[in-house]
């Protein structure tokens, strides 16, 4: 029988996961407004911790930046003027953020700094490649019959086909290293998160290359199988990367979760903390490394 907060902890993710596909599946500003929605929330639990160890950091400005960098990264998709204003935009606000801290009463101090340009980094860089991704149109990344390149193209352009296998694969990880860590899980992982074992991230990381192993097949990549499970393993690795980040914050704040909002999950950021290094490397991994295989 499962225990109330393993229920809650299903429903609630199984209701985050149906939202998520839809914004994905909408896409346009229906995905970057949800993804500018998640990250203003998202920071306000990073500002948090931040604060419980004494930190003071450029909230409001902070939180302005990253906003600004998502919108502009969503005008500055494709080519011309707006790119180079999205381009632009990391290092003006970074430098802006350093200029309010100078401009305290009290002085910043270099922690200060140092956390309110990771939040900028974090929780802005980061996922605002969610959007670049979602809004892949351009590239062909299939070798496949010409009826399958028409289906893609008339049902779900190639940035919602990679954005949607991206989140298969994360999903893939966290629950294999979840179902299997709770059933299986001996030897800890790290100190920095003692529920997370071994053998769990071990399942996490073979769910997520099965999931890319079997998506390079069904596109017909050249080397599609390895490259899928190739593309897997990153985006495991990187899962974990960003799982175990939250949790090092975590630690250090001395909090269990960075929050309340979700049920049986803890805060936003505890539930998307595998989802934000993850979208740079499947994106970079998609323009520069499959064309050139292909």
């Amino acid at each position: 029988m499962l225990s109330g907060l393993s229920r809650k902890r299903i429903i609630s993710g199984f209701v985050a996961g149906m939202l998520g596909l839809l914004f994905v599946g909408l896409g346009g500003w229906w995905f970057t407004l949800s993804l500018c929605l998640i990250v203003h929330l998202a920071l306000l639990e990073y500002f948090r911790m931040a604060e419980f160890t004494g930190i003071r950091p450029a909230t409001k400005t902070t939180l302005v930046a990253c906003q600004l960098l998502l919108l502009t990264t969503h005008f500055g998709i494709g080519e011309g003027f707006t790119s180079f204003i999205s381009a632009g935009v990391l290092p003006l606000t970074g430098a802006a953020i350093c200029g309010w801290l100078l401009l305290q009463p009290k002085t910043g101090s270099i922690a200060d700094i140092a956390a309110s340009i990771f939040g900028l980094f974090y929780l802005g860089f980061l996922p605002s490649h969610w959007i670049k991704l979602r809004n892949i149109t351009h590239l062909d990344l299939t070798q496949s019959s010409p009826s399958l390149t028409h289906g893609l193209s008339g049902l779900f352009n190639i940035g919602f086909v990679m954005t949607f296998i991206t989140c298969l694969m994360i999903v893939a990880f966290d629950i294999g290293s979840y179902v299997f860590g709770q059933i299986y899980g001996r030897r800890p992982l790290s100190p920095i998160s003692p529920s997370k074992t071994i053998e769990g991230a071990i399942a996490g990381f073979l769910s997520a290359i099965s999931i890319g192993a079997i998506s390079g097949f069904i596109l017909e990549w050249k080397m599609g199988v390895f490259i899928g499970a190739m593309l897997g393993m990153l985006v495991a690795f990187f899962a974990l990367v960003g799982d175990l980040t939250e949790s090092m914050m975590k630690r250090d704040a001395g909090l269990k979760d960075s929050g309340n909002v979700l049920p049986g999950h803890g805060g936003i950021l505890d539930r998307i903390d595998s989802y934000l290094f993850t979208p740079a490397i499947v994106y970079y991994v998609i323009i520069l490394i499959i064309p050139l295989i292909n």
